[in-house]
């Protein structure tokens, strides 16, 4: 790591520190300080955004991923076109090297959930912020050589610039086969671990089965949603607690405190909240610390749930993310069944459920994996249940074989595939 970055990263920290600080003094000046600074050094570079510098963030239009990846070359302050990005990130894909860079700015792929391709654009400051807001509020800072296993869908330079001589950087390509990787990871044995919970809980039963022997000081589950079921079982296997962090192309968005409860990167992160029940938000965006590619009122497609936590943090807390809006089941246009409904019905129809997964494919048809299959016939029955207390009827639950999961993608355990 050469001294400017090593000093861009260490500058980052302090930045991080008083930021914080000042939002817990007085939330609501820190963020109207940062979005007046945000508007006048990013937003007026920004071709789209120019004309807009000097309204209040509510004049400002709601964007979607699809609108937003149309909208790339106004949006970006580094006159980049999209084809020119398109090309370097495609390139790194089918090569599997993500060292190159475009006029010196990192640029990768994000397929996120839907499949749909986003870009994501940073600079060396942005990532020398990552790097900090990783050691701050993920990993901690020690003196002492950790060795990480990184499991991701493509490597970046925003994710190897955490390569230190404190921190040994380990890429395990998700492409790559599962036995490769167990012993390799056996033979790493690594200090912290990073993966989806699909990965991770391969991992857990590798070491329940004595295939592999670790013993990580942290495993920090990202990408996915985490259930209370996995997690227990990850926690057990490793005796250790797992940490979660809420990230995708768009930002770091959150990430678990000592308490358990996710806790919004308010400090430099505007959040609306789009309310659905008196629990569950969809978050839309404003990051007041992303140059390169301006995130300015970007709505996502999760689906979060907001509660108080007490370890003393003024910054939102959510006890869960529950998935996406997308695999919201939607009957009569108005009886909604959420993912954490159908998740709970089936790990509860009997303890031994281990892995599933339920795919609605057409409008009175809806696809079940239950793993041990032994155990499918209460699952449908705890589905059908469930269905029933909403007054839906006549649906044809079938079996099947074998889970749907493209390999190097995200897992969806619940897919509303028909709206």
């Amino acid at each position: 790591m050469k001294f400017a970055f090593k000093f861009e990263i260490l500058k980052s920290l302090l930045k991080l520190y008083f930021e914080r600080l000042a939002f817990e003094r007085n939330p609501e000046k820190h963020q109207k300080k940062m979005w007046n600074k945000f508007q006048k050094n990013v937003l007026s570079a920004s071709p789209l955004y120019k004309s807009y510098s000097h309204l209040p963030l509510d004049k400002f239009f709601i964007q979607e991923k699809k609108e937003f990846m149309k909208n790339f070359n106004l949006i970006n302050t580094k006159s980049i076109d999209i084809n020119e990005a398109m090309n370097v990130a495609k390139s790194a894909e089918e090569s599997r090297d993500f060292s190159p860079t475009l006029n010196g700015i990192t640029i990768g792929f994000s397929t996120g959930t839907s499949g749909n391709k986003g870009l994501f654009m940073v600079s060396n400051k942005e990532r020398a912020m990552w790097v900090a807001i990783i050691i701050q509020r993920i990993i901690g800072w020690k003196f002492k050589k950790r060795k990480v296993a990184f499991f991701l869908r493509a490597n970046s330079n925003l994710y190897s610039a955490v390569q230190s001589k404190f921190i040994a950087f380990n890429f395990f390509d998700l492409l790559d086969p599962i036995d490769q990787h167990l012993k390799r990871i056996n033979k790493l044995k690594p200090n912290i671990i990073v993966g989806q919970p699909s990965l991770l809980m391969l991992l857990a039963k590798a070491q329940s089965e004595k295939l592999i022997n670790l013993q990580p000081n942290q495993i920090i589950s990202v990408a996915e949603v985490l259930s209370p079921r996995d997690q227990n079982f990850i926690e057990n296997v490793f005796k250790i607690k797992v940490q979660q962090v809420y990230q995708c192309s768009e930002g770091m968005f959150a990430q678990t405190c000592k308490k358990g409860n996710f806790h919004l990167n308010e400090d430099g992160l505007i959040v609306e909240k789009k309310w659905i029940d008196e629990i569950r938000f969809v978050p839309i965006i404003t990051d007041l610390r992303r140059s390169t590619q301006p995130i300015v009122r970007y709505k996502m497609n999760d689906i979060l749930h907001a509660t108080k936590c007490t370890c003393g943090s003024k910054m939102q807390a959510l006890s869960a993310i529950e998935g996406r809006t997308d695999d919201v089941l939607e009957f009569d246009g108005d009886k909604l069944i959420f993912p954490d409904f159908i998740r709970r019905a089936i790990t509860g129809a009997h303890e031994s459920i281990d892995n599933y997964q339920v795919i609605r494919i057409s409008n009175q048809k809806i696809n079940m994996f239950i793993s041990p299959e032994i155990y499918w016939n209460q699952a449908a029955k705890a589905l059908e249940d469930v269905l029933k207390v909403q007054g839906i009827k006549d649906i044809n639950i079938t079996k099947i074989k074998h889970k749907h999961h493209e390999k190097g993608t995200k897992f969806r355990r619940i897919h509303a595939q028909y709206k």
